[in-house]
């Protein structure tokens, strides 16, 4: 992957665009804290990094992503509409009775593995799907996005142990460290998490930390991957719960929510303005 100033403001314009529309997507409220903190790391992976193919959703040589933190389907939603699995215009529809697209994603939306929503689950499926892949010598990769927050459950633990045994370099977990669950901070409302990469490093992950908001840093980072040979890969990804709204950035209240007209206005105008 070459990448150049082009491709840096063709994905920060994009993934700005992804935000505007998650605001209009959740016009009947909605997750907007962890939405808005994985939209950078969600656009470059559908954008750039991972291999998929809109018009054949179940290609059989697809990378695999799972949405561990479900509640941000979203986010996830919108990335996949502009991405161009369906139409943006399918998303007016989101969490209506019957609609495919809801506050978490099931297999009705194009280009989802898996229904997620109970938070520990993700990294286990990955586990599964990685060694699966392993044993028929396929060079597809998974990507499993993770909530901070969900890293409080014993099996994600589990799971973290499961993957260095069976040597899956193919599996690639990505924490969306935003330090804020729906109650408050990670590190006082249960056990806290840090220090979180010597944690990770001694389950036997390579182990890597970047801005998750810096567009080119998470294209760097995923251009390494896999950081070890014969060694899955952790990105922790630094994040703003709320990003590009100032009155919801670093606010746990903002983990769900519902604008009025002048909020909805003053969000919009805040992210178009934003570098």
């Amino acid at each position: 992957m070459e990448i150049t100033g082009a491709l840096v403001a063709t994905l920060s314009k994009k993934a700005k665009e992804n935000r505007q529309i998650i605001v209009d997507v959740f016009k009947g409220g909605g997750h907007f804290g962890g939405s808005f903190s994985c939209t950078d790391i969600l656009t470059v992976l559908y954008n750039s990094v991972m291999n998929v193919d809109p018009a054949n959703p179940k290609w059989e040589g697809r990378d695999y992503f799972i949405l561990s933190k479900g509640h941000a389907n979203g986010a996830l939603a919108t990335v996949l509409a502009t991405r161009g699995f369906y139409s943006c215009e399918q998303l007016e529809t989101f969490n209506c009775l019957d609609s495919p697209f809801g506050e978490h994603p099931t297999q009705k939306m194009p280009g989802v593995e898996i229904p997620t929503g109970s938070l520990g689950h993700g990294l286990s499926i990955g586990v599964g799907i990685a060694l699966s892949l392993k044993l028929d010598k396929k060079d597809s990769k998974v990507y499993v996005l993770m909530g901070d927050g969900e890293l409080h459950e014993g099996q994600v633990w589990e799971a973290m142990q499961a993957a260095p045994k069976w040597g899956l370099d193919n599996l690639i977990a990505i924490v969306d460290r935003n330090r804020l669950s729906m109650d408050g901070p990670t590190e006082s409302v249960s056990m806290p998490l840090e220090p979180l990469v010597d944690k990770w490093s001694s389950f036997n992950w390579a182990v890597k930390t970047v801005d998750g908001h810096d567009v080119r840093a998470l294209l760097e980072v995923s251009s390494a991957i896999p950081f070890r040979t014969g060694s899955p890969s952790v990105i922790i990804a630094n994040t703003v719960k709320g990003k590009g709204v100032s009155f919801m950035e670093g606010d746990y209240n903002w983990h769900y929510g519902l604008l009025n007209e002048e909020t909805r206005r003053q969000a919009l105008s805040e992210i178009a303005e934003a570098r």
